[in-house]
């Protein structure tokens, strides 16, 4: 199944390193386009076909993904349409773009998705939602294939994809500056940068797979290491009486009324 990317800036790129770190993933399917093609080099040494021509790179291609800013996303399909073909589809990545203006652009019937991974795409970790308005099963099986080898899909209804843009793809951000402040503390009661580095980052991950293999609500797992009068629980009370949950809370509500205001 050849797959092209139209748009090999940071998502794009590190989809395509996702795929190319499938071992039965031939990297000859894949075709990367951007204009400054000095930056992707490394998908080229890999295998993969780059370019800046975006017309002849989705020739044959059965997925067409869309890595580009919403303000392209009308002109790049103008300029596609001669060549879209009625066996292929398209995936956009674009925030605040619907479905229905991007079919009103296309000037060929196909299938169109809306999909928002996040950039642990690129070690085959993301959580990808995704969307579509058509019953092709053919075309979903696809998609979820193809977005399962990077990491997960989750389907999810259209009007969702700018939560999912901020729950998904900026919720990294806020995940890693989570995990920066771990190290900042543990450096401060003693650790040095390496060694909170490893610690803050092997319990962060840890945390994550009880969640996903045990299938609990995260107040199960904190009820396993909260006793009374320990320092555990001290510490969460001290957390929520400076406000860390209603902080995240609002960042994150932030967040999605800034996409809401500028969609």
């Amino acid at each position: 199944m050849k797959i092209t990317i139209i748009g090999g800036g940071n998502l794009g790129a590190s989809i395509a390193k996702g795929l190319l770190n499938i071992e039965d993933f031939d990297a000859s399917n894949l075709h990367v386009t951007k204009r400054n093609l000095t930056t992707i080099e490394d998908l080229q040494h890999a295998g993969a076909t780059i370019s800046s021509n975006n017309v002849k790179a989705i020739e044959g291609a059965r997925i067409i993904i869309l890595a580009i800013k919403p303000y392209k996303i009308h002109k790049v399909i103008e300029e596609l349409n001669p060549e879209i073909k009625e066996d292929q589809l398209l995936v956009s990545l674009a925030t605040g773009i619907d479905i229905k203006s991007i079919e009103e652009t296309l000037t060929t019937s196909i299938p169109v998705f809306r999909a928002m991974p996040n950039t642990a795409t690129g070690i085959n970790e993301s959580a990808t939602c995704v969307a579509g308005n058509h019953n092709d099963e053919s075309s979903w099986k696809d998609v979820h294939r193809f977005f399962n080898s990077i990491g997960l899909s989750i389907e999810i209804k259209e009007e969702l994809m700018d939560a999912a843009t901020v729950l998904g793809a900026c919720g990294i951000a806020f995940v890693l500056r989570f995990v920066r402040a771990m190290v900042q503390a543990g450096i401060q009661i003693g650790f040095d940068t390496k060694t909170a580095n490893l610690v803050a980052q092997q319990t962060v991950k840890g945390a994550t797979e009880l969640l996903l293999k045990n299938g609990h609500h995260p107040e199960a797992e904190i009820d396993k290491v909260t006793t009374p009068r320990g320092c555990t629980i001290a510490g969460l009370n001290e957390m929520e009486h400076q406000g860390f949950s209603s902080a995240l809370i609002k960042g994150i509500l932030t967040s999605y009324n800034q996409i809401k205001g500028n969609s």
